[in-house]
């Protein structure tokens, strides 16, 4: 389905549980959040309800993010039932990798395609500051099953931040080479609450660029995403994307929309409109009616992000 100004919207992220075993510190405060009642997480039965009805309307491709998606029990067991789902092509997730070691294989065998893990440093020390809980070999030892089991590309995702591991980019960027990784540098957003207080983290992802084209022979890499200015380094099969909504929006070509762990439908990452479809499937509505619902937050999709209307960045996993 089209929005009013002609972006496909065939992509749904939905974040399947608020919970979080890190407390990064762009992301979190520090002592954590409260916890939703479990009752008001939509179940994975109304989950797959409603990717059936997206699907009618064109929705192709499913991400499954938190929170931390692998703590939801039984996660497996969701992304076989949405693989069932007739017209979704694929199905990601996003991970702090804390638990990807333990569940890769078994995720890949349900029918995942493909994962991101979320890695802002390669310091182990740094690595238990920034999560503030977390241990960092976990993680790598996540990357390495991931590999093996097969869910490729496997894509890295790190959000940059001045003066705490900008100075990692070549770092990064080996590993890249070495494991033939996708390697995204995503800009610091200062969302409010936990980010408003961190605006010194930002930095364009151009000064990145600036410096990688420095070391490395970069050329553009042309493929079917629509958010991220990628390249690959020439001789290797490392990409490095670069993510930058606040230096070079890519709002105009953004084709997804998202769902929170309460069911609440949010056309924008950085609006304040939202519908609450978990209420419409638990009130009795029917297919119909929610498929015009949904059809009614795609149409009012923004044109842009105006900063406005700011979510817990915990409750829609980026």
């Amino acid at each position: 389905m089209n929005d009013l100004y002609k972006r496909q919207i065939d992509y749904l992220r939905i974040s399947v549980t608020d919970l979080c075993n890190l407390r990064c510190i762009y992301c979190m405060p520090a002592e954590g959040v409260p916890k939703m009642h479990h009752a008001d997480l939509l179940s994975f039965e109304e989950i797959v309800r409603l990717v059936n009805v997206f699907a009618r309307i064109g929705v192709k491709k499913i991400r499954l993010t938190g929170g931390e998606p692998l703590v939801r029990k039984g996660i497996e067991e969701l992304v076989a039932m949405l693989r069932a789902v007739e017209g979704i092509e694929e199905i990601t997730l996003t991970t702090n990798g804390q638990l990807l070691e333990e569940k890769a294989s078994l995720l890949k065998h349900k029918g995942l395609d493909r994962v991101n893990v979320s890695l802002d440093t390669l310091d182990p020390e740094k690595y238990e500051k920034i999560t503030r809980v977390g241990e960092l070999f976990p993680v790598l030892k996540g990357i390495e099953a991931a590999r093996e089991a097969g869910l490729f590309p496997v894509k890295i995702n790190t959000v940059v931040m001045k003066g705490v591991n900008d100075d990692e980019v070549y770092d990064f960027a080996e590993m890249a080479i070495e494991q033939g990784l996708s390697w995204r540098f995503i800009e610091f957003m200062p969302l409010g609450g936990v980010g408003e207080e961190q605006k010194h983290y930002y930095m364009s992802n151009d000064i990145l660029i600036e410096r990688l084209k420095k070391k490395y022979e970069m050329v553009p890499y042309t493929h079917k995403t629509l958010i991220s200015e990628d390249y690959m380094i020439t001789g290797t099969k490392a990409v490095l994307g670069f993510i930058s909504p606040l230096s070079h929006k890519f709002c105009s070509r953004c084709n997804r929309v998202r769902m929170t762990a309460d069911g609440r439908l949010l056309p924008c990452l950085l609006s304040s409109l939202e519908y609450p479809l978990r209420d419409m499937v638990r009130g009795g509505a029917s297919d119909e009616e929610i498929r015009k619902k949904i059809e009614e937050a795609i149409k009012n999709k923004p044109k842009e992000h105006m900063f406005q209307g700011f979510k817990p960045m915990h409750t829609i996993g980026g």
